[in-house]
């Protein structure tokens, strides 16, 4: 799941339009003209028509997820149509240990019917040992296709078989500023960027912002630096090799990456220094971009940081933008990483199977856009609630070389070591010799499981 997880499991869930289609409103015109009974059939077909089941469903289904506090809301805001119009009752139940609680479910044959999937590499494992239901038959497969990224479609198939769909998505590697201090364009490289936030910066700033501190997480938004680094500098074969346990830690191409992302946490280009990163709170990181003066020009996070930058009471309306991550090597222009949230059937009821529907639909992912911070692979969706939301989403589906994020599609024990590997180099880069070396013997077992 982001995901969204992110994930990044625990500390990304704080991140954080008509319900009548046209269709459906010409329904009710008709009702008024021919009568009541023949305007509810009408209704019915209509609701149908747009991904919904029918009002005499009822019943119940159980859904298990990562999202607390808001973003539970927001789903919970989601489904309240679903559930006013089939009579299905959705019962959520949130964990911080959705890999965890999914497995024990399912070896006490008490498994959620609906769940979100803790990234590509566990949903790999669950579809690969039977724990996940094969969606052909349960959706229809080629409206979905028609309807969503094709990165994300591909994805959620493992072995030919679609297992996965998202409901929403995450823009990773936005480079987030104030507009009133940064003012000098768009750099087409990165080269140009850090020449440019060098000369910005000098004698009043430092370039960059950044919060490693994520509890149990702490680590993952360095993680996000490494990967946007390897995969714009050695390629998208190099990064799914990379992910695949097949391209070892200590390879040149994974230690650049390390390397590029030590001269943002050095000393004298992070504000705070590198212990000041560590110790700060990945959601408040962006608060010294609107200090007077300001204590550093970008911050690196997802889109999902946009409601974080707007939620500090000395600052209570910074004017904010981004830039997206600029092109390292020219080769792989285009390059962009994002994460999202994937749902599965695991036990296929026809509460379920209604419920997966109509997730996907135009209709509820829209619900949660407009509350902001979330976008959708569901290319039909345009209801976005602000320019930088727009421009978010155009990022997504204009992606030419779409990844996801790597330490979420990597089996668990190599994603928790490599968060702690953020965390040990971040304090002393001079141990990056024996940290890739330890990441190496990581990879050799948690592949193997």
């Amino acid at each position: 799941m982001s995901a969204t997880h992110d994930a990044h499991r625990d500390d990304r869930r704080l991140r954080m339009p008509s319900l009548v289609t046209p269709r459906s409103r010409s329904a009710v015109a008709w009702v008024g003209r021919i009568g009541a009974a023949l305007g509810v059939a009408i209704l019915v077909a209509g609701c149908v028509d747009a991904g919904a089941a029918p009002a005499s469903t009822g019943g119940t289904v159980t859904v298990l997820g990562s999202w607390e506090g808001p973003e539970e809301a927001a789903f919970m805001e989601m489904v309240k149509p679903f559930e006013v119009r089939t009579g299905i009752r959705v019962v959520y139940t949130s964990t911080r240990d959705l890999q965890g609680q999914l497995e024990r479910g399912i070896a006490a044959g008490d498994p959620p019917d609906v769940a979100g999937l803790p990234g590509p590499g566990f949903m790999t494992q669950l579809a690969r040992s039977g724990g996940l239901k094969d969606l052909t038959g349960v959706i229809d497969v080629a409206g979905y296709k028609a309807d969503t990224i094709p990165s994300f479609v591909s994805l959620g198939t493992i072995d030919g078989k679609l297992v996965g769909v998202f409901i929403k998505a995450t823009v990773k590697g936005l480079l987030w500023y104030d507009r009133s201090v940064w003012t000098l364009g768009t750099p087409r490289t990165w080269d140009e960027l850090v020449q440019v936030a060098r000369v910005a910066a000098k004698g009043v700033t430092k370039p960059w912002c950044v919060g490693l501190e994520s509890g149990a997480a702490s680590g993952w938004p360095g993680t996000d630096w490494i990967e946007d680094f390897l995969l714009r500098q050695s390629g998208p074969d190099a990064y799914d090799r990379w992910v695949a346990g097949t391209l070892r830690w200590t390879s040149p191409e994974v230690r650049r990456a390390f390397e590029s992302y030590g001269q943002v946490v050095a000393d004298g280009a992070v504000f705070g220094g590198a212990d000041g990163a560590l110790r700060t709170y990945f959601a408040v990181a962006g608060r010294p971009l609107f200090n007077q003066p300001p204590g550093c020009l970008f911050l690196h996070q997802g889109s999902f940081m946009a409601p974080f930058l707007g939620d500090d009471p000395a600052h209570p309306s910074p004017d904010f933008d981004f830039l997206p991550f600029p092109d390292v090597d020219p080769k792989y222009s285009g390059s962009l990483i994002g994460a999202g949230d994937l749902m599965g059937l695991i036990r296929d009821t026809p509460q379920a199977r209604e419920l997966l529907r109509y997730l996907i639909t135009p209709e509820a992912q829209s619900i949660w856009v407009k509350r902001g911070g979330v976008l959708s692979g569901n290319l039909r969706v345009t209801a976005y609630p602000d320019s930088i939301s727009e421009r978010e989403a155009r990022l997504l589906q204009s992606a030419t070389r779409f990844r996801f994020d790597a330490s979420d599609a990597m089996p668990e024990l190599m994603n928790s070591a490599f968060w702690q590997a953020v965390l040990d180099f971040t304090k002393d880069q001079d141990r990056l010799d024996d940290i890739l070396a330890h990441l190496d013997a990581v990879q050799a077992t948690a592949y193997r499981r």
